[in-house]
């Protein structure tokens, strides 16, 4: 099946998600399941998405994702939402099944989702309470770079934790400026620190040049399906999957800080059922993107639209995409499916 240039991945288990990285000390609840899941998968490798001339393998994939899920592959009902974007994916988290995929693998920028992979090292190098002051580097670099900010001052000092919430929802420069430069230390060991976490995590079409996705550095880029990756471990942690799902952070005035209300730039947020973020992005060379998730029906959905014209659509094309992604966990006849590469 295939619409406007998307071919849809019967029975295609998610690609390796690999925990190298040491979960925070809040968040080390994975269980057993869950590992076998990440070791079965990583011993897959690129296998997901691999070529015709591998039916072995692909074989091979299906055993090993019906023994980890224990389930069998459904045939997908009604025709996929059409997608506009320049690239797309998603997948059922719930079963490990890839329900949709459009230039998945196709590397690309990714704008301010980079900052998704921010926050995830940071919980890995600070603790939520430790205090950061702001310095005017922090607040001159969103300001010459005409990015989005947190509307951060000098001298103010926030936690991680409000921090966290002024990258994630205004998707401030400001605050993951700040974090970079204190947990580094500075741009060049964080962007360090990123990369180390993407090989950790089986991202293997992902580069990051800076911690907020602006184009300067160039050569910064990831995929649709590394990102929905990515999105995927995030979510397991409770804290960012508490950020993320957040539509308003207030921060009252206090003696070392002004007020603060951020609003999350997810419009999906309280008008998609279920819907979890996960973090929105644009540049004139990216595009609109949108990293979602969504819980419905005992299934998490998670996905990413890469590259989209026009800043609504991406919110539109990711609804249509939850609705179809739900109608698939029916329960009314098992069928195997085949294994297809990459529109």
């Amino acid at each position: 099946m295939q619409t406007g240039g998307i071919r849809l991945i019967v029975s295609a288990a998610l690609a390796a998600v690999v925990t190298g990285i040491a979960m925070p000390a809040h968040a080390q609840q994975a269980s057993a399941v869950q590992a076998v899941h990440d070791t079965a998968h990583s011993a897959l490798g690129g296998v997901a998405h691999g070529t015709a001339q591998n039916a072995s393998q692909s074989t091979t994939h299906s055993a090993v994702h019906s023994a980890v899920h224990g389930v069998t592959h459904r045939a997908l009902r009604g025709s996929a939402p059409t997608v506009a974007a320049r690239a797309a994916y998603l997948f059922d988290a719930t079963s490990g099944t890839a329900l949709l995929s459009k230039q998945a693998t196709k590397r690309m920028p990714v704008a301010s989702l980079t900052k998704v992979m921010t926050a995830y090292v940071v919980l890995r190098e600070a603790k939520l309470d430790d205090v950061v002051k702001i310095n005017a580097d922090d607040v001159r670099h969103a300001a010459t770079n005409d990015a989005t900010s947190a509307s951060l001052r000098a001298g103010e000092r926030l936690t991680v934790r409000d921090l966290l919430y002024g990258v994630m929802l205004p998707s401030g420069a400001d605050a993951s400026h700040a974090l970079a430069r204190v947990y580094g230390p500075g741009d060049a060991g964080f962007v360090a620190k990123m990369n180390a976490a993407a090989r950790s995590l089986g991202l293997t079409s992902t580069r990051y040049t800076n911690p907020d996705g602006l184009p300067k550095p160039s050569g910064g880029y990831s995929t649709a399906q590394d990102q929905a990756k990515l999105a995927e471990v995030v979510l397991r942690d409770p804290i960012l999957l508490t950020i993320a799902s957040t539509r308003r952070h207030v921060l009252p005035a206090s003696k070392v800080h002004r007020a603060h209300t951020w609003t999350n730039t997810n419009k999906l947020l309280g008008k998609s059922p279920g819907a979890l973020g996960v973090k929105t992005g644009y540049t004139k060379a990216a595009g609109y993107c949108l990293s979602f998730a969504a819980d419905r029906d005992g299934h998490r959905f998670i996905g990413v639209i890469l590259g989209d014209s026009k800043p609504d659509r991406r919110f539109q094309t990711a609804t249509k995409l939850l609705k179809w992604g739900g109608e698939q966990t029916t329960d009314d006849g098992d069928q195997e499916g085949n294994l297809s590469d990459d529109a």
